[in-house]
């Protein structure tokens, strides 16, 4: 039924509803298919083994057994695996070193987008992401991701700030919101949904030590649009424009890009792939871009290019 929802051809397709690998083996070798997918790994047992489905032991086996079938027949093996709560691969880590590739699906509960992330890839490069999104024929991959996590609004925006961000070599705009209120409670809420807390506790530590910013008593909460999680420090300056912009209720350009890592001392950090991003800033219709001051950027990338050392100076030009 659920092939026929998505509009599948099922013809050349055989599913087997079975747990005992030597069965399944067995099967296999009957009809000799392209590829074979065991759903999952955790649910499958070698019945020479006495412990149950998804313990250490009975992983462990039935992927040696798998991939010895792999190299054996050159059927392309594909083991679907739980995850634990923090993400990483239930089972073994020994299951990771056999196989010649390990690919996470990612992405929040509430969002329909899907990232397809390699950690692990014997015959290519893990610096590329797929990014699908989930629609009501199954996954559908997205040609242009920055158009799902930019609003098509350009605007000026109360603690709305766009940053870049850089997922393998792929570029990636996103929006950063903030909002930031006085908090009826002793101890402040600082929530954020696709930023890291601790990293949100620091850059509001750096702007009150160093713009004077009374932030302490002041509910912040922070979001990012789209579902994706920001995993790298060359947001901060988005995130902190964003707060600044939402306790001092004053807008933000929706042309305005924030690109830069912010250290203890308040001051911004270069970022790797800084051309990538701004090529992507282009194309996305942005106008300007702060960066931190004495970037090297090769060749013109199209945009008004602000070079900022503090972030004392980005305040001012933007919020004032």
């Amino acid at each position: 039924e659920r092939g026929e929802r998505l509009g599948i051809d099922l013809n050349g397709i055989e599913a087997l509803a079975e747990a005992d690998l030597e069965r399944i083996l067995e099967v296999a070798s009957e009809f000799s298919p392209d590829y074979l997918f065991v759903d999952s790994i955790q649910t499958v047992y070698h019945p020479s083994l006495q412990s149950i489905p998804g313990t250490v032991s009975q992983v462990r086996e039935c992927g040696a057994e798998l991939l010895r079938f792999a190299k054996r027949t050159g059927c392309t093996v594909i083991i679907v695996g739980h995850v634990t709560k923090d993400g990483t691969l239930a089972g073994p880590r020994t299951l990771e070193h056999m196989v010649d590739a390990v690919l996470f699906f990612e992405g929040e509960r509430t969002s329909g987008l899907r990232i397809l992330r390699s950690i692990k890839n014997r015959f290519g490069s893990v610096d590329e992401i797929g990014v699908f999104e989930m629609g009501e024929r199954g996954l559908v991959e997205v040609e242009n991701p920055s158009f799902l996590f930019i609003s098509e609004e350009r605007r000026e925006r109360t603690g709305v700030a766009l940053t870049a961000l850089l997922e393998g070599v792929r570029p990636l705009l996103v929006e950063v919101q903030a909002l930031v209120l006085s908090s009826p409670f002793a101890v402040p809420q600082r929530t954020a949904t696709g930023y890291d807390v601790k990293r949100l506790s620091m850059l509001l530590a750096v702007l009150e030590k160093r713009t004077g910013l009374l932030l302490r008593k002041s509910d912040v909460f922070i979001n990012v649009t789209g579902g994706i999680r920001i995993n790298e420090s060359a947001a901060d300056l988005g995130v902190a424009v964003a707060i600044v912009s939402s306790r001092k209720k004053k807008p933000l350009s929706g042309t305005d890009l924030f690109v830069g890592e912010v250290g203890l001392g308040g001051e911004i950090r270069p970022v790797r792939g800084l051309a990538q991003r701004l090529r992507e800033a282009r194309r996305m219709g942005m106008k300007r871009a702060f960066v931190p001051a004495g970037s090297k950027i090769d060749g013109d990338p199209g945009i008004e290019i602000v070079g900022i050392n503090d972030i004392n100076e980005v305040i001012e030009i933007c919020v004032g």
